[in-house]
């Protein structure tokens, strides 16, 4: 006959270690998750961006420019808005952790555009004069970066 044994886990432990054990390893496992989120990656590829556009002579306006709609869709974005001289540049930020799936440029579509302009509008309305303007795209595939001015239009 065999003996029942219960384990009392010692005074100062607040959880029995096969608990603790399991929270740990759940928790690495949402750090990790956050370091490959779509929002980690797209932080990080604004920043690298915004790094490469500055070494390029561009000088930062502002950052995530929001008009409308909600915090998850908002009426209109821009990620970052730029000097160049005397022309205004919006710059819409695509990062990918791979070029799989036609990589980051290719993922701009209409409605993306159409939210871009829609801010820019919104933005050159509190302007006193209206500058030349360019819309930019930056597409980051895994380590790649690609600058492509004037990527779009107002049509």
């Amino acid at each position: 006959m065999g003996v029942a044994t219960t384990y009392s886990a010692p005074a100062g432990y607040c959880w029995p270690p096969a608990t603790w054990a399991a929270t740990a390893r759940r928790s690495r496992a949402l750090d990790i998750q956050k370091l490959w989120s779509p929002r980690a990656t797209g932080d990080e590829g604004e920043a690298r961006a915004l790094q490469y556009l500055q070494q390029q002579g561009l000088k930062l306006m502002t950052r995530n420019y929001r008009i409308g709609g909600g915090p998850h869709r908002p009426a209109g974005e821009i990620d970052l808005i730029m000097r160049d001289g005397d022309t205004l540049v919006f710059v819409e930020v695509r990062s990918r952790r791979s070029s799989a799936h036609g990589g980051a440029a290719a993922s701009i579509g209409q409605g993306k555009r159409r939210r871009v302009i829609r801010a820019a509008q919104h933005f050159l309305l509190r302007l006193d004069r209206l500058p030349p303007c360019r819309f930019d795209v930056v597409a980051l595939d895994g380590e790649s970066l690609q600058w492509l001015q004037a990527a779009f239009d107002l049509g």
